[in-house]
């Protein structure tokens, strides 16, 4: 792989791994109020306690998973050729997460500042990535044979 490739996929890993697994700790060790690393926690006001715990423990899962991504980034940087394939099904799993987003038909959230910067992240980002690590690893294969 040629070293202006990798070195600049990897700084792109390691950043985008960072801030991943900063909002994965925050989610999965946090729950549905997250440890408020990310501002203010106190939007929530529980009317069914069983019912929350029951959907606070399945934020926490899906927020150990979204650890688990940033951690596989991280590591990538490091491993990136070990790690492709899986980095690719990560930036398509990614990219699924935020077509999802589409589904809350709530324009002004979806495509507000809050939420927009990370719908492109996966929406266009995410194949960005996905293609970038393609021509890598084929140019690293190239060179093998």
């Amino acid at each position: 792989m040629k070293q202006v490739d990798s070195k600049g996929l990897r700084t792109v890993l390691l950043l985008a791994g960072a801030f991943i697994t900063f909002t994965g700790v925050n989610i999965a060790f946090g729950g549905i109020t997250t440890l408020g690393l990310q501002g203010p926690n106190d939007f929530l006001q529980v009317t069914d306690p069983a019912a929350y715990a029951l959907q606070d423990s399945h934020v926490r899962f899906l927020g150990g998973l979204w650890l688990g991504i940033g951690l596989l980034f991280l590591a990538a940087t490091r491993y990136l050729l070990q790690l492709a394939e899986a980095l690719k099904l990560a930036f398509v799993l990614i990219f699924v997460g935020g077509v999802a987003r589409l589904t809350m038909m709530q324009p002004d959230v979806t495509f507000g500042p809050d939420i927009g910067p990370s719908l492109a992240a996966e929406l266009i980002g995410m194949p960005i990535l996905l293609i970038w690590l393609s021509r890598a690893s084929r140019k690293h294969a190239d060179q093998q044979t």
